[in-house]
């Protein structure tokens, strides 16, 4: 059979700019469970069809309802010298404010309880505020920056670390509330994992696609969409001024990164924790700390805090630089892997905080009312600043610069 004339006109082709080399190509609709990636750095560029709003919401009131008794109910419990004390989230924080470290403490409230009930809530405002007609794009905009915060799975593993420290000076008895912390725990992964933020934005504010010449499409790096600024060069979906590369993207690297160089040399000199027992001060750094655990006989702990609270910083610090360097030199070699390094600097770098949350733990298990005591050393504040520092500068840097240093305009790049 022969097609002689068409009836209607011809679909119009969906281009999209790629959020890290900033490739453009044509995105074909994708089916369920399908996603499409960059031809030519292999980013993810959209996911296919995730969970509903519905399902969505169903789990941030189920997270809702079981906070306060994750957050607030005694996770793990102790007896010590006969007398029975009780730790949860919140008391180690509230320990870490009243010995004068406010804004350590917030640094974990922020992480642990923060970020997850803004998750939640942010979920429920999006399927309340559909209904009300409400502004949603505020919401949607805080969404997708909001994954890398929410770190109750580093909390757990350092509820592990934090009971084996304190079982050779007490006995340790779960808590009633460290059911519901695991549930809360598998529902914001869960959550994370299945929410979709380009088919939110796609939902609530559906954008026609854009004419005229691909060539002058632009990107906005805030909700990922390809299309032309309006004449106040904003972007026509969420409002933010579009830009053709990230505003002082390597001012700000560059002071991140200083700023947490310097700071890491306090947070691994100093003590980090100190422990009165019988009268005698004993202080940890944060190697001593993980000789200590690898010489009582827990080696997997012990290479656990070493990779989160040793590796992993340093790692970051020499991978930013090293990108910052070649952004500046242009150097034209090893393109893919340079994108690869950022990618698991910015997957790993929220492990980091994994000796903050066992401080705190500690704190609120061992205190200062009992023979044996625990207290947060002065590194804690300079390692905390310091693995803030480096999400920020992760997060900061444009990606784009380092293929802007290739002029060849070849699509396929090899290492």
């Amino acid at each position: 059979m022969k097609i002689r004339t068409l009836s209607g006109p011809l679909p119009q082709p969906r281009y999209q700019r790629c959020n890290e080399c900033d490739t453009l190509f044509i995105l074909p609709e994708l089916l369920n469970r399908q996603s499409a990636y960059c031809p030519r750095c292999n980013a993810q560029v959209e996911k296919g069809h995730e969970w509903s709003l519905t399902r969505l919401t169903s789990l941030a009131v189920a997270m809702l309802l079981l906070m306060p008794f994750a957050f607030f109910q005694p996770l793990i419990s102790i007896r010590l010298l006969g007398t029975r004390i009780d730790a949860n989230l919140m008391e180690g924080i509230w320990q870490m404010t009243q010995q004068g470290h406010p804004i350590t403490a917030s640094m974990v409230a922020f992480c642990t309880i923060g970020a997850p009930v803004t998750l939640a809530g942010s979920i429920l405002y999006l399927y309340l505020g559909e209904r009300l007609g409400m502004n949603l794009k505020p919401v949607l905009l805080m969404l997708d920056r909001l994954k890398e915060w929410v770190m109750l799975d580093i909390y757990l593993i350092g509820m592990a670390v934090a009971c084996i420290k304190v079982k050779e000076y007490a006995d340790i008895n779960v808590g009633m509330a460290l059911v519901a912390y695991l549930a809360v725990t598998v529902l914001a992964t869960l959550t994370l994992i299945h929410i979709n933020v380009e088919q939110l934005w796609q939902r609530f504010y559906p954008q026609p696609k854009a004419k005229g010449p691909p060539s002058t499409l632009q990107l906005c790096l805030s909700c990922n969409f390809t299309g032309h600024a309006d004449a106040r060069g904003r972007c026509p979906r969420c409002h933010v001024v579009i830009r053709p590369r990230r505003r002082q993207s390597l001012q700000k690297t560059w002071a991140a990164l200083i700023a947490s160089t310097v700071l890491l040399l306090p947070a691994n000199l100093l003590p980090i924790s100190v422990i009165y027992a019988n009268g005698q001060r004993m202080e940890d750094t944060i190697f001593s700390g993980v000789v200590s655990l690898a010489s009582s006989g827990n080696m997997p702990i012990a290479a656990i805090v070493f990779i989160a609270s040793v590796l992993v910083p340093f790692t970051k610090v020499i991978v930013l630089l090293t990108l910052l360097l070649s952004i500046h030199f242009k150097t034209q070699h090893s393109l893919k892997t340079r994108i690869r390094l950022l990618r698991v600097i910015t997957w790993i770098g929220r492990w980091s905080m994994l000796d903050l949350f066992v401080i705190s733990l500690m704190m609120s298990l061992v205190n200062r009312d009992q023979l044996l005591s625990f207290t947060m050393g002065p590194a804690a504040f300079y390692f905390g600043a310091a693995v803030i520092l480096t999400l920020l500068a992760v997060h900061w840097l444009d990606s784009r610069l380092i293929w802007d240093a290739h002029a060849t305009g070849n699509a396929e790049y090899t290492d």
